[in-house]
C-alpha cells in the first residue's frame, strides 16, 4: 500500500527535534521504550496513553484519478504530556498548550513539513489532566490532519 504516513511522521519527529523552542522537550517517534525521564513530552504518532490502543495513524484514500494516482486523507495523534510533582494543575496545562501552539507554529509556517503534495494542521484537541500520587500530569492529544497525494 502506499501511504505518505510514514514520511510525514518522520517529517514531525525531524522538525520537532530540531526546533530551538522545543529543546527541553523529549520529543519521540510514538511511545517512548526506554528509561528516559522529562517532564515535557511531544508523541508524534502516540496520544501518550499507556493503556490505549498505541494508534499512530489513520487514512481514508481514494483515487485523485485514474492516471495521477491516489489522494490520501490522513491523521496523526500528537500526544503532549506534562508532569508536575505538585498538584499545580494551572502550570501543567499551560505548559501542553504551550508546547502544543509550539507544534501549531511550526505547521502553519510550513503546512507540508517540507513534503511535496502534502498539507496538514492541527484540527482537533482534547485536554486530560490527571492528579497522581507523584504529582499532576496534563496531557494534550493533538490530531494532525490533512491531505496527500501520492
Amino acid at each position: 500500500m502506499t501511504s505518505r504516513v510514514p514520511e510525514l511522521i518522520d517529517a514531525l519527529v525531524d522538525r520537532c527535534r530540531a526546533d530551538e523552542v522545543l529543546a527541553d522537550v523529549m520529543v519521540t517517534d510514538g511511545p517512548e521504550v526506554g528509561g528516559a525521564t522529562a517532564d515535557d513530552w511531544l508523541l508524534i504518532g502516540f496520544d501518550g496513553n499507556p493503556e490505549g490502543d498505541f494508534e499512530a495513524a489513520q487514512t481514508v484514500g481514494g483515487w485523485a484519478s485514474l492516471s495521477t494516482g491516489r489522494e490520501e486523507q490522513l491523521q496523526i495523534p500528537v500526544g503532549v504530556v506534562a508532569t508536575r510533582g505538585d498538584t499545580d494543575v494551572r502550570a501543567a496545562r499551560d505548559r501542553v498548550y504551550q508546547i502544543g501552539a509550539r507544534l501549531e507554529e511550526l505547521l502553519r509556517a510550513d503546512p507540508g513539513v517540507g513534503l511535496p503534495s502534502l498539507e496538514v494542521a492541527i484540527e482537533a484537541s482534547q485536554l486530560v489532566q490527571d492528579q497522581t500520587t507523584d504529582g499532576v500530569q496534563a496531557r494534550l492529544v493533538l490530531t494532525v490532519a490533512g491531505r496527500a497525494f501520492t
